[in-house]
């Protein structure tokens, strides 16, 4: 069958697409920019008809009604990989529940567990040879989509066509629905003085010829205006952001000493501006591939000179990182945080780094503290921590004893707080 007549023929609107959802059912979701607002959004008008239908996904971006509202709990409830905003406000009502998983493998865990029944994604409009692209990710899309028992896509034609490992066929979608609809845009923080501080510390660290990967938020941003005076660095991300295509187009970005994917910059998923999604939109340069590949230990630590650099919450004197809850309090995931320490410290010349600010709450607390925050759940182990950064300086913790850690820890704890830090460090014995 011609592959225009093919598509004609599955075409469903997307009140009939979320028709098809069923009491007991799981559906797989695209992540973050990727997810299907359409189909999302229409999902909660079927309270009054289904129960107990799982929704799997990471990073939802809008506050859909089937999680949102109190009154969707026992009908709903969406496992997520990863928190943000409307997760969190959400979470109060039951109808949120994390994943703990580390994000590259979130897919293969989840297809050998528990396959779902249904995978929504999205994807931009099919060329003439029957192709979709999935866009902005495929972190662990197509491990859902290939292990789901029906695969509907949701058509926008305002998505970037990317390249790399982003292509399905119509061949091996059910039904697709169409929504012409804005991208989600997450806006560009502006870092403080402290987070160009620690940007500063951190780009100094960084030779010309590394390979980087970077967050997101004021840190990273950052870091990435840091490094403008550097020289043919690479990217191997998790995430592609802003930062890096102003790093391209100054020349910095050049991929040309990179030992794998040598002048790609590759990456798992997108999530940031229009100008992020047009620069993306069909680049040669930008490869996407699978999360299990992009944050795998084994490949990263093939890039020689790797730089991974990560955010956190809360570091105890002993190097324990808590980068996802405060407390017991889910805040976000550890999304692959703990993959790409692991690689950037497996490569030959490699660094990783962990940045935060030295206090929060208007400067209160220290987040450099004894122990962490009773219930607080450790997202990077001390055995994995190379550097760690504040506005304050930098402390060097691999290879060294516990006495040592709580030292350089505390000497870049901000002033206010290290008398204390010393004291409890002594009533712990932390020698």
């Amino acid at each position: 069958m011609d592959v225009k007549d093919l598509y004609n023929k599955k075409l469903l609107s997307i009140p009939e697409a979320v028709k098809l959802v069923k009491s007991n059912q799981g559906i797989g979701v695209a992540m973050a920019g990727s997810e299907p607002p359409g189909l999302l959004g229409a999902l909660g008008s079927r309270k009054d008809e289904v129960e107990s239908v799982s929704v799997i996904t990471t990073l939802t971006l809008k506050p859909y009604d089937f999680f949102s509202k109190p009154e969707m709990r026992g009908h709903f409830l969406m496992e997520t990989w990863f928190y943000g905003e409307p997760a969190r406000a959400a979470h109060q009502y039951g109808t949120v529940s994390l994943i703990p998983s580390n994000l590259g493998e979130a897919g293969r865990k989840r297809a050998q567990f528990n396959p779902p029944d249904i995978f929504w994604g999205t994807a931009t409009p099919m060329d003439k040879f029957g192709y979709f692209s999935l866009s902005l990710g495929v972190t662990y899309e197509k491990i859902l989509l290939r292990s789901a028992k029906m695969v509907v896509l949701e058509i926008n034609e305002n998505l970037p066509r990317t390249l790399g490992d982003t292509m399905v066929h119509i061949s091996e979608v059910d039904y697709v629905v169409e929504n012409t609809c804005p991208l989600v845009e997450l806006p560009v923080v502006e870092p403080s003085p402290e987070d160009i501080a620690v940007g500063n510390y951190i780009a100094d660290l960084i030779e010309d010829g590394s390979t980087i990967q970077l967050g997101i938020g004021g840190i990273p941003n950052a870091i990435t205006r840091s490094l403008m005076d550097k020289k043919d660095l690479g990217v191997h991300t998790e995430m592609f952001t802003d930062g890096m295509v102003d790093l391209y187009h100054a020349g910095v970005i050049t991929g040309r000493q990179k030992t794998l994917w040598p002048e790609k910059m590759v990456g798992t998923f997108a999530l940031g501006t229009k100008k992020l999604y047009d620069f993306i939109d069909d680049n040669l340069a930008v490869e996407f591939q699978q999360g299990y590949i992009t944050n795998s230990p084994e490949i990263i630590a093939k890039n020689h000179k790797m730089v991974s650099i990560n955010t956190s919450l809360q570091i105890d004197l002993t190097g324990q990182c808590c980068s996802e809850s405060l407390g017991a309090i889910q805040y976000s995931g550890a999304g692959g945080q703990s993959d790409t320490q692991r690689g950037a410290q497996m490569s030959p010349g490699g660094k990783a780094f962990i940045a935060l600010r030295s206090t929060a709450r208007k400067g209160t607390v220290s987040t450099i503290v004894p122990q962490l925050t009773p219930g607080a759940y450790v997202t990077l182990n001390r055995m994995d921590v190379d550097y760690v950064v504040t506005e304050h300086g930098v402390a060097h913790l691999k290879g060294r004893c516990v006495r040592d850690r709580a030292k350089a820890l505390i000497s870049i704890a901000h002033p206010d707080f290290r008398g204390g830090l010393r004291k409890e460090a002594e009533r712990l014995r932390l020698w």
